[in-house]
């Protein structure tokens, strides 16, 4: 599938603490905005957006704390800047999570139950209807997935298995998958992503190089 990029580039950080930061990072650049993968908390001031990872969410739950991420992470989402847990990183995002040993993130009000399909033998493929993109469905790849057991309002599920087990949420700036969108070669659920907060991405990028939000 051909990549086009989005008509405003934006600054997205992709928290690189652990896991498949690098697939995100490529698909951003792909894309045309300028991807930074972060490792110190004063990188978050000057983002667009922000992506979580998947990987191992206890092993990422501990960086997190013992990088003194945890306050910085959780007033980011607050900020209303997009941010976008895959897999391990909607673990990270969820209020209510099973067998986690620590804390996440804890903004979204969903439950979240970890590795609910099984083990990485266990990981399968499916093609999901997932509202607000265009186009056919989204061929999506679950690895050690996690299973999205309750959306609480504000939030709301926007993609389901054939079963009805949820596997995507969002709720205003906030996005969670299950599954693991840098590596299908899919560009639009990124695009979707960053369009959730474009106006504010625009003034933000606008600001840093003096113009006006609106060209």
């Amino acid at each position: 599938m051909t990549i086009t990029s989005q008509p405003t580039s934006q600054t997205v950080g992709v928290l690189a603490l652990q896991g498949d930061f690098r697939e995100h990072c490529e698909m951003l650049r792909a894309l045309g905005h300028n991807a930074v993968e972060i490792r110190k908390r004063e990188q978050l001031a000057d983002l667009d957006a922000l992506i979580i990872p998947g990987g191992e969410s206890t092993t990422i739950a501990r960086l997190i704390i013992g990088n003194g991420f945890l306050e910085p992470l959780r007033e980011f989402c607050a900020s209303g800047r997009p941010v976008w847990g895959t897999c391990a990183g909607a673990i990270l995002l969820a209020r209510y999570v099973d067998q986690l040993d620590r804390p996440g993130i804890e903004t979204m009000n969903i439950r979240v139950q970890r590795n609910a399909f099984g083990r990485q033998v266990n990981s399968f493929e499916a093609d999901l209807d997932i509202a607000g993109l265009e186009g056919p469905p989204f061929h999506a790849i679950f690895i050690r997935a996690p299973r999205i057991e309750a959306v609480l309002p504000p939030a709301r599920a926007i993609a389901r298995l054939d079963d009805g087990t949820i596997v995507a949420a969002r709720e205003e700036n906030l996005l969670a998958t299950s599954f693991h969108p840098e590596i299908t070669g899919d560009p639009r659920l990124h695009q979707y992503f960053l369009g959730i907060g474009k106006g504010a991405g625009e003034a933000r990028s606008a600001a840093r190089t003096g113009g006006s939000a609106h060209g």
